[in-house]
């Protein structure tokens, strides 16, 4: 692509015509390397893809062929991933959604101080990279004030289901005189942190998507300008009082998110190039405005339903140094040795995305007795049998073993991710599985960690009581799975299972819980509306709406909040505006417990009908057929969403082998 091509909108910023980017780097002595390239390689031919991309372009074939988008764009990097969102951003997202409307599209609003043209094609494809189309709302030039605090703005107008306000050293040091004093950077800081609280909640009162703020790099140039070394202390101290701050206004705002971005600084990302800062007003370098767009990418990943819930990681020469059939367990690398510090460095990260609810697996080619014998016994081990929910060891493909993982704990492969350091092994797995995250290692195992966590795959909101009881939930899912193999059949197994199901209003503490189903249940879920916490309490605060949460057990343990009805009265029908349940729990006789008590209590309540929605995916088809095989009957179909209806002339008693717990309360439900 032509740099020339590429202009910078000038507006409320300099006077005379548009500035012509590459103008202004060509005498700066730009080079496209300025880009960060610091991403792990991809496995493939990256040429081969960006090639690919650009000849889809100019023959006009990125919205017919932008299924295939997703797998070109996750094999590039660094400045190849830019130049992909430069084409990626030149297609309208209408057209694709009119050709592909199974594609999940996101709705990006983008305000802030400086200049951010630059971010939009970084952004474009970061969530490319996720499967995810970007309809875009660029705001004006310093416009995040008028954008996010009148309700008629068009950033609210966009209905954004994120909102980026993108802030920048300079939001700050525009506002202190010449000459200045740390004190006058206090006070600047203090005004502008009151003012971000106000559009905070303004947002919050006004919107139902995500806002995004940042911290503030402080860069060099502003610190030497204090010759003494106390008012240097004193300005770094003052400005990571107003980041803190800042960073804290997220703790009772569900809505907000703040991105710190110190880490990326940290890591050698350059926070602004002068040149550009001064010329142009682009506060924040290309680089880390990069950096910046990957953290949104997967936060609108989780957004839209993404997040991972599986880790499978290969053991030979990806948990341990060496092969385990060869070297024995007295071989094998791990800690005590140069190597030996890496592995056990990657085992003690895995073991800490465990702890918070990452399910972790093992696919590894190994006889499955000596891989159980090294996790229980080896000395230095890290990683123990019991942090894996199931291991597959055997001489099968490892694709093999990854579907065995997924149908034993009743996950779909799309929440899985793979990792292994055999490219060959990688491929197969993504040309069987396509649906499966895989990530490539190498043969320096120190480089491991860094691979792993690039793309935050388990990134989510919030983290609930029932994450970090997953991985206890799903042992017992393989107790239940045992139990059921001594049975003649699953009418039998159901009867001895001693199902309990309890149906009432969330309360408050369980409210994160319902919208995280919601944002990380795709099988079944019947509309596959995502929702925030205080989109979930806005529902059980409203006179004609409410939820219903489902707990369940049985003689093996509890299983904790693992569903959610979302019910809607209008007149004297009833209306299922969606249910999700865990895979976790499917075939129990739940969903059916769930449907006949909400027709008893509708049919009780005066209501007349029940009706409920079914919006077809291309992951809930399991469920296509639930209203149906309950007594509703098909009413209308527009092609993607099905509604249904129950007379409520007969309603079906809940399975035998459940036992119910069930309080409406006072709901006018």
């Amino acid at each position: 692509m032509d740099r020339r091509d590429i202009h910078v909108p000038t507006a409320g910023m300099l006077p005379g015509p548009p500035v012509v980017l590459a103008d202004l780097l060509d005498g700066l002595d730009w080079k496209e390397t300025d880009v960060a390239d610091s991403a792990p390689p991809a496995d493939g031919d990256a040429d081969s893809a960006a090639d690919t991309l650009l000849h889809m372009y100019r023959q006009e074939q990125l919205v017919p062929r932008y299924p295939e988008v997703r797998q070109l764009v996750s094999r590039l990097t660094g400045s190849e991933l830019i130049r992909a969102g430069h084409l990626l951003s030149r297609v309208d997202p209408e057209q694709v959604l009119a050709v592909h409307p199974r594609v999940p599209a996101l709705t990006v609003a983008v305000t802030g101080h400086g200049t951010l043209a630059a971010l939009v094609p970084a952004l474009t494809a970061e969530l490319a990279r996720h499967g995810l189309l970007m309809r875009r709302h660029l705001g004006d030039f310093d416009s995040y004030v008028f954008d996010l605090g009148e309700v008629d703005s068009e950033l609210y107008a966009a209905r954004p289901d994120v909102a980026l306000c993108v802030l920048d050293p300079a939001v700050v040091f525009d506002e202190v005189p010449t000459p200045w004093l740390p004190e006058h950077v206090e006070d600047a800081a203090k005004r502008k942190l009151a003012v971000l609280e106000g559009l905070a909640d303004r947002f919050g009162n006004s919107c139902d998507g995500t806002l995004v703020f940042n911290t503030l790099p402080l860069p060099r140039r502003f610190a030497a300008q204090l010759v003494d070394h106390r008012s240097r202390a004193r300005l770094g101290a003052l400005w990571r009082e107003f980041n803190a701050r800042l960073l804290t206004l997220a703790e009772d705002r569900p809505w907000l998110v703040v991105l710190d971005l110190d880490p990326l600084t940290a890591c050698g990302v350059a926070v602004e190039d002068v040149r550009l800062s001064i010329y142009t007003k682009a506060h924040l370098s290309s680089p880390l405005l990069a950096e910046y767009a990957r953290e949104v990418g997967h936060l609108a990943r989780h957004v839209a339903g993404g997040t991972k819930k599986a880790l499978v990681l290969d053991l030979d020469n990806t948990v341990w140094g060496g092969v385990l059939g060869d070297d024995g367990p007295d071989g094998i690398e791990v800690a005590g040795s140069y190597r030996g510090e890496a592995f056990a460095a990657f085992q003690r990260v895995v073991k800490q995305l465990a702890s918070q609810g990452v399910l972790l697996a093992a696919a590894s080619k190994n006889d499955v007795d000596p891989v159980r014998s090294v996790l229980r016994g080896h000395p230095n081990m890290t990683l123990r049998e019991e942090d894996f929910v199931r291991i597959a060891a055997g001489w099968g493909p490892k694709h093999e073993a990854i579907a065995e993982v997924a149908e034993a704990l009743n996950v779909g492969t799309d929440a899985f991710v793979f990792v292994d350091d055999s490219s060959y092994e990688r491929e197969l797995v993504r040309r069987a599985l396509p649906d499966v995250t895989v990530v490539a290692v190498g043969d320096e195992p120190a480089l491991h960690i860094e691979a792993l966590l690039h793309d935050g795959w388990f990134d989510c909101r919030q983290l609930t009581r029932e994450d970090h009881r997953r991985v206890s939930r799903y042992r017992q899912e393989a107790r239940r799975k045992d139990f059921l193999e001594g049975f003649a059949s699953v009418e039998e197994y159901l009867s001895q299972l001693e199902v309990r199901v309890r149906l009432a209003a969330p309360t408050a503490a369980e409210v994160p819980r319902i919208a995280q189903l919601t944002l990380r249940t795709n099988q079944f879920n019947l509309t596959t509306v995502r929702m925030q916490p205080a989109e979930v309490g806005e529902l059980l605060a409203a006179p004609d709406t409410g939820v219903l949460a489902v707990h369940s057990g049985d003689r093996f343990g509890d299983n904790g909040l693992v569903g959610a009805l979302f019910l809607r009265r209008e007149q004297d029908r009833l209306h299922i505006d969606n249910f999700v349940l865990s895979c976790r729990v499917f075939a129990r006789g739940i969903e059916q417990t769930c449907l006949s008590s909400v027709l008893r209590h509708a049919k009780d309540s005066g209501a007349g009908s029940v009706t409920g929605t079914y919006r077809r995916t291309a992951k809930n088809g399991k469920v296509a057929g639930l209203y149906t095989a309950h007594g509703f009957t098909e009413v209308a179909d527009d092609g993607t969403t099905t509604t249904f209806r129950h007379d409520l002339s007969h309603v079906p008693a809940p399975p035998p082998h459940v036992r119910l717990t069930e309080s409406f309360g006072e709901s006018p439900l």
